[in-house]
């Protein structure tokens, strides 16, 4: 059954010459169709991620079969169904993680990767919680294995992670701290549920982490800077602790001492969810879903929102997160 009668075509956003110098552009083209397990989309938002501005530079390809449209997360109303897609049904509110496609008028989705808009939320605010949820949820609580009472630690505490992480752990019982990039960045961290903010432009985060923690150092951190931050981030680690890196803001190689590595018995990780399976990205859907929307529904979690555009200006959108100065999400609309 079909909600509305599916067009043959619809609007989409289109990367021009990707690259140092690629731009998005509105274009026309087919209205894509649901396969089996997937479902289509009407979108109602996007949400803007780095990974996106990355693709645009061509440093960050979509999957094989994935859609080259750019976009990993939207809100919308289910239009179709394709087989085996239990649970969900034609006119349901959904947001979802997808691979690929979420700038456009109509999107494919697995269905697995659909979660209901959380109660209270509009369909502006549900777009702005797949990536940095997903994400956050993987890196921090599956790999890092966050705990209650423990000390987290995020660098880049106003961006779209960065907001989300503060929340989902302060809201699971860890100690968290954070880094942002000036004093109203700081406050915004606080304002959001974190213990301490370390303007890391006028203090050396290493020495303010132990002097915070009494010399113990961060059980878990979330970094997206990598570069030089690795060799500090083993110096503020706890013993046991776990480092999740999940981008490189400040370069893809380091040369630092490892022996801490070793000493403090670290971890680290990294990952990307974009090209994992279906079925694993469905596994975090359902954590988040029993763990998180209760949460949000509950308002101790909300999505933080600097700017809403209309869907043709998707440009602007990423030129704000390359400036850096946002609070939490940037998100696009549809008509």
């Amino acid at each position: 059954m079909n909600l509305e009668k599916i067009p043959e075509s619809m609007k989409f956003i289109a990367i021009e010459d990707s690259g140092e110098n690629g731009r998005l552009v509105v274009q026309t083209g087919p209205c894509p169709t649901p396969g089996k397990g997937e479902v289509l989309v009407k979108v109602a938002a996007a949400g803007i991620n780095r990974p996106d501005l990355m693709q645009v530079a061509g440093m960050y390809p979509p999957p094989p079969g994935a859609s080259d449209i750019p976009g990993l997360e939207l809100s919308g109303h289910i239009v179709t169904c394709g087989d085996d897609c239990d649970g969900l049904e034609p006119g349901q509110a959904v947001c979802a993680l997808v691979a690929g496609g979420a700038y456009a008028e109509y999107a494919v989705v697995p269905a697995a990767q659909c979660l209901p808009v959380p109660k209270g939320l509009s369909l502006t605010e549900a777009a702005c919680l797949p990536e940095t949820f997903f994400t956050v949820w993987h890196n921090v609580f599956d790999k890092a294995a966050l705990k209650q009472g423990e000390v987290f630690m995020v660098h880049g505490g106003t961006s779209g992670i960065g907001t989300t992480a503060i929340q989902m752990a302060k809201a699971l019982g860890a100690t968290v701290i954070a880094t942002a990039g000036s004093a109203d960045k700081c406050q915004a961290c606080l304002d959001l549920g974190a213990d301490h903010a370390i303007n890391y432009r006028e203090q050396d985060f290493e020495g303010a982490v132990m002097d915070i923690t009494n010399g113990k150092g961060a059980n878990v951190i979330l970094d997206m800077v990598a570069g030089e931050y690795i060799g500090r981030n083993f110096k503020c680690a706890a013993q046991d602790g776990r480092i999740a890196v999940i981008a490189f803001l400040g370069g893809p190689k380091a040369n630092t001492n490892f022996l801490p590595l070793l000493t403090k018995r670290l971890t680290l990780t990294g990952s990307t969810l974009r090209a994992q399976p279906v079925a694993a990205k469905g596994e975090i859907a359902q954590r988040l879903h029993k763990t998180i929307w209760p949460l949000i529904e509950d308002g101790q979690i909300k999505p933080v929102i600097y700017r809403e555009l209309p869907f043709g200006e998707a440009q602007s959108a990423h030129d704000i997160l390359k400036q850096g100065d946002h609070i939490g999400k940037v998100v696009i609309k549809m008509a």
